[in-house]
């Protein structure tokens, strides 16, 4: 009796027989290190594309964000699954009222002394507001230190030469004494930046070209308390 062979299929699939492939083993760790790498790319292009972004971070985030960076430590990636939700932050409710309109009500030189030096971001200490007020009753006198709306005879921005122009208002006034000591007086705006004495402010008001006299050097400068007094409404636009 001869041997019986199996009948070749000649390609076909062998009727009753049905071949499986062997299923496909990936290792975990793969996937894992995919999806970090695939989240860290999404976080970075979500960051690429954002719209809502400041156009320019300031000096206090950059350095922020340089010494965040300084103590991560180097090659650790954060992943952060996308259900988490930032908890609410509740911050307690705070009120402040207008500098300026504050010091406009009161309306008194010494109010328009600390409106120059809140204008310039100089410090509104009392060496500061008493120079002022010493430098403005030089110019005008207490009882009309409003004078033409100009209480240091300023020539910048008030349209007249030598100090002899105006200005619709005080507080516009207190901004161009403020920006006319910013550009053209750094001896002053360093005194006042520092909070000097207000001798040592006044002696760097004589040595500049604010007066071409420059107060004789001092000798037409009076130290005695300055009286307080307050301007009509009208003078600070009211």
């Amino acid at each position: 009796m001869q041997p019986q062979y199996p009948t070749p299929t000649h390609g076909r699939r062998s009727a009753g027989r049905r071949v499986t492939a062997p299923p496909l083993v990936v290792r975990r760790s793969i996937i894992d290190r995919v999806g970090v790498g695939v989240t860290a790319l999404a976080l970075v292009a979500g960051l690429s594309i954002s719209p809502a972004g400041p156009a320019q971070a300031s000096p206090a985030q950059v350095l922020a964000t340089a010494q965040q960076q300084q103590q991560r430590p180097a090659g650790q990636i954060y992943v952060v699954d996308a259900d988490v939700v930032a908890p609410a932050i509740v911050r307690d409710g705070m009120a402040a009222s207008d500098g300026v309109q504050t010091l406009t009500n009161n309306g008194t030189n010494a109010d328009w002394a600390r409106l120059v030096l809140m204008d310039g971001a100089w410090p509104t200490t009392d060496e500061n507001i008493t120079v002022l007020l010493r430098w403005m009753r030089q110019e005008n006198g207490p009882p009309d230190w409003w004078n033409r709306n100009n209480p240091l005879n300023n020539g910048y921005g008030s349209g007249g030469g030598a100090g002899l122009g105006s200005y619709d208002n005080l507080q516009d006034a207190a901004q161009y004494a403020a920006a006319n000591l910013h550009r053209g007086y750094p001896g002053i705006s360093a005194a006042l930046a520092a909070s000097s004495s207000a001798d040592v402010t006044a002696a760097a008001i004589w040595a500049s070209p604010w007066a071409t006299s420059h107060y004789a050097n001092g000798a037409h400068w009076s130290t005695a308390p300055v009286k307080i007094v307050k301007a009509p409404a009208s003078a600070w636009g009211g």
